[in-house]
């Protein structure tokens, strides 16, 4: 009798912790009380703030549910490719025309910035190609994000022809500065992004390293340019203020958890 009561108990633990994996309690932050204290904030769920970032000045830039607060560049739409789907911020390239998405297009934030430090998420198809974009300057006069924003690279480096390229690579600053160490994971895996810009100087982390570091708008920052694929586009990498862009190179692309602290 007392063996059937056993797996009678055990068998409802299991069946109690399965409901809870499965609805977690009014979509909150977890928590963590293992250590006796206070419950404290430890991961949210995608798309939200915890507490303690909230007292930081974190601040989304994606809220999960929306395209709110982004536009295709020089454009008022929001890119009907670009597509709000479990959470993400995806693009559906399921018409091309040319090295683009029809309905697509890059996206930009609605506002410009500074210093900052900025987290996101991402993750790519296999061979896929994207990339996150700083300092965009929005004028008609410039035809693409690039032609002012400098460009973290967001690519497949095990199957786009772009990863044979020095300074094509994974969370390279593109056709500017190699990043290093190569910390970048395999398609469909998400990788996490940190940029920081503080007073010219910048640096980017992936999946928890600093890979590069560099100091913007400088003498040596101008050599960089000059020996570049941008040399001929007297206004790239001027701006000290500007807008964040995703850039559309026709290939899938996932975003997630963009957030943003003013420094």
């Amino acid at each position: 009798m007392r063996s059937m009561l056993a797996v009678f108990m055990l068998a409802a633990g299991f069946v109690s912790c399965g409901a809870n994996n499965d609805h977690p309690l009014d979509n909150q932050p977890k928590t963590d009380t293992t250590k006796g204290g206070p419950a404290i904030d430890v991961e949210p769920y995608h798309n939200q703030l915890t507490g303690q970032e909230k007292e930081e000045g974190w601040e989304l830039l994606f809220d999960g549910t929306t395209k709110n607060g982004w536009h295709v560049y020089n454009n008022k739409s929001d890119g009907s490719a670009w597509v709000v789907a479990d959470g993400t911020l995806h693009l559906d390239p399921k018409q091309k025309k040319d090295w683009q998405t029809v309905g697509g297009g890059d996206i930009v934030s609605e506002k410009e910035y500074d210093n900052y430090h900025l987290k996101l998420e991402w993750k790519l198809n296999a061979a896929g190609n994207s990339g996150i974009i700083l300092f965009v300057k929005e004028e008609p006069k410039y035809e693409h994000t690039w032609h002012t924003g400098p460009e973290m690279q967001v690519l497949d480096n095990a199957g786009h022809p772009d990863s044979k390229i020095n300074k094509h690579r994974a969370g390279d600053l593109y056709d500017l500065i190699s990043s290093s160490p190569e910390t970048v994971r395999p398609a469909g895996e998400w990788n996490q992004v940190e940029i920081i810009s503080k007073d010219g100087k910048l640096e980017f982390m992936l999946n928890g390293t600093k890979v590069l570091s560099t100091t913007m708008w400088d003498d040596q920052w101008k050599q960089l340019i000059a020996g570049s694929k941008f040399k001929s586009m007297p206004d790239f990498g001027t701006y000290k203020k500007g807008r964040f862009g995703l850039q559309d190179h026709g290939d899938p692309v996932w975003y997630r958890n963009i957030k943003i602290k003013k420094l």
